[in-house]
Formats: structure tokens, sequence, C-alpha cells
């Protein structure tokens, strides 16, 4: 599929990739959600999840959809990106975010809609499938993460000292040696206090490993454990939240219930090289559900931007769209 070449040329915008609308929207609890619309109005139905959890929507994100075919809803999560409050862990769930959803959905008028997400997003976007299979029309999913401590576990406990073991003695280093027998429960502990002196460092250690996990070739291997100054990235903060919390998951709930996915066309779009959601995880699930499938990026590992991720992502959401249609 051309990346771009002349999707939207007859929509008679300017840039056809520029937001239909875009609006706070309340959804309570305190909280008011930055939601945009793309494409035109009458297209295929679509929503785009962002990862993390903690990042938020990107210009890019909108040019998944061809704005010709789509009418894709794009929005930043409770706390992210330009919702407010920025940062928020309040009334912050993952059956929030869902309920989310079912708010936006209805207030675009659309029965059913495609659900798409990458890594924290498809974590959403199966939370969501497997509560409302009605109302998804299909599932894309990019670097499929289920949401469990075993692989947040095998992740930063035997993946990284495998593949990185200078990084991973960093990752240890930050925290006091009394605590480094049980990391993740640490570094959760760390990020989620509220003095800076206390989760400053580890959250920093937290972002610049994960980013070193997340590209096929990394520009750093190691950690910067000098480093005390500069803006803190904000994502530790919603990712400790979540995942201290199990993602507020029960244990292995994304997997036992994936028979609710039944008659849901789903296409799984894998790096070959991903090292935080490895492509076992995305075929345990595949063999599961019938109706998806799985296509292998060679030589990629889990960012979107990866060579051949986001032109697989794109063609993916094509081929699903025609058969929604």
């Amino acid at each position: 599929m051309a990346p771009d070449a002349d999707a939207g040329k007859s929509t008679g915008r300017a840039d056809p990739f520029a937001p239909l609308t875009s609006e706070q929207i309340d959804v309570g609890d305190g909280h008011d959600l930055y939601v945009e619309s793309v494409g035109r109005e009458g297209g295929i139905p679509a929503v785009y999840l962002h990862g993390g959890p903690g990042s938020g929507c990107q210009p890019d994100h909108r040019r998944l959809f061809d704005p010709e075919r789509f009418h894709a809803v794009l929005f930043d999560q409770r706390g992210c990106g330009r919702s407010r409050p920025k940062g928020s862990r309040q009334h912050n769930t993952t059956q929030h975010l869902i309920a989310d959803m079912e708010t936006i959905r209805e207030r675009f008028g659309f029965a059913r809609w495609m659900v798409v997400g990458g890594s924290w997003g498809a974590t959403l976007a199966l939370a969501y499938a497997q509560a409302h299979p009605a109302r998804v029309s299909g599932l894309v999913l990019r670097a499929t993460f289920l949401g469990t401590h075993e692989e947040l576990e095998d992740v930063f406990l035997r993946t990284l000292p495998r593949f990185y073991p200078a990084l991973y003695e960093d990752f240890l280093n930050v925290l006091p040696e009394s605590e480094r027998a049980t990391p993740l429960a640490a570094y959760y502990r760390r990020i989620l206090d509220p003095s800076i002196d206390v989760h400053g460092r580890v959250a920093r250690a937290w972002h610049d490993t994960e980013r070193t996990l997340s590209e096929h070739t990394p520009k750093q291997t190691r950690l910067d454990l000098q480093k005390t100054s500069g803006v803190l990235p904000s994502t530790p903060f919603m990712e400790a939240h979540y995942f201290a919390n199990d993602c507020f998951l029960r244990p292995n709930q994304l997997m036992e219930n994936v028979g609710l996915l039944a008659g849901i066309p789903g296409i799984m779009v894998q790096g070959r090289y991903d090292l935080l959601c490895p492509p076992a995880t995305t075929h345990a699930l595949a063999a599961r559900w019938p109706g998806s499938e799985v296509r292998i990026i060679d030589g990629a590992g889990h960012i979107l931007y990866d060579p051949g991720i986001r032109n697989a992502v794109m063609k993916a959401i094509a081929d699903l769209g025609s058969k929604a249609r």
C-alpha cells in the first residue's frame, strides 16, 4: 500500500488529514478528554488507541487512515496528552477508559467501529472488544500486550539482561541494594512516590530503559546515572500506576476471554524482534482467536516507526476496512 500519496485528494480540503472536529469532552470524575476526528463523515467508523499507558495521540496517527474511506476518532486517554487534568491518576483505570470509549462512540453516533491500537493501545482494544463485542467491526493490533505482570517480568528481568546486560546492571543500580531483589515493585513504588527526590531518578531510568528495548537499533544502550536535571518524562508515572495494579485486569483476563472475540475479524502486526511485546504473545492469542491473522514484519522491533511497521498497520486498516464494508 502506498503510504499516503493520493489519499484524500477529493475531500476538497487543503490538508485531508486535518481534523474534521476537535473538542474537549467531559466524561465525568473531573476528567475532560481531548477528542478529534479525521477523514469524512459517512466513512468507515474507526477509533485509534494510543500506547503507554500515558502517552497521547500524535498528528501522524491521523495518517494511518485513508481520509477518503474512514471516519476515524482519536483521543487522549485520561490524564494523557491534551486531556485534563494532565497526569491525573484519580478515577483512571482500564474500566474507566472502556466507559470513555463508549461515551465517545455514542457521541459520534457509530453503531460499530474498527478499533486500532498498539502495545498498551492493543491491551485496551482487546479489553474494550471483550466488554462490548457487538460494537466492534474489527481489530487492528500492533505489538500485542496482554497487560500481565508475567509479561513485564519477562521483559525487564529476563529479556533485558539477556540482550543488554550492562543496561540491566544500570537499571538495578538505580535502586538501593536492599530493593534489587524485587526491582519492578521497587520501581513502581518509587515512581509513584510524591517526592521528586524519590521518583526523579527512577522515572528517568525506567523511561530510558524502555526506550532502548523498544527500538530495533537503539542509539543509547546505557543509562546516564549522573543525570539529575531536565524535564521528567510523563509516561513512567501512568505506567507505574497501571502496572502496579496489573492494568486493572484479572490475571490472564484477556487470554481467557478471547472467546468473546468470536466473529470479530482481526489483523495483528508484529515486529519479529520486538523485545517489549514479543511474537510469542501474538501467536498465542491468534491460536485461540478464529478469524485473526498475524503479519510478521522482519527486521523490525516494537515501535510504529521501525521499518515496515507503519505501512503494515496502514495496510491492515485498509484491508479490514474492506471486510467491514
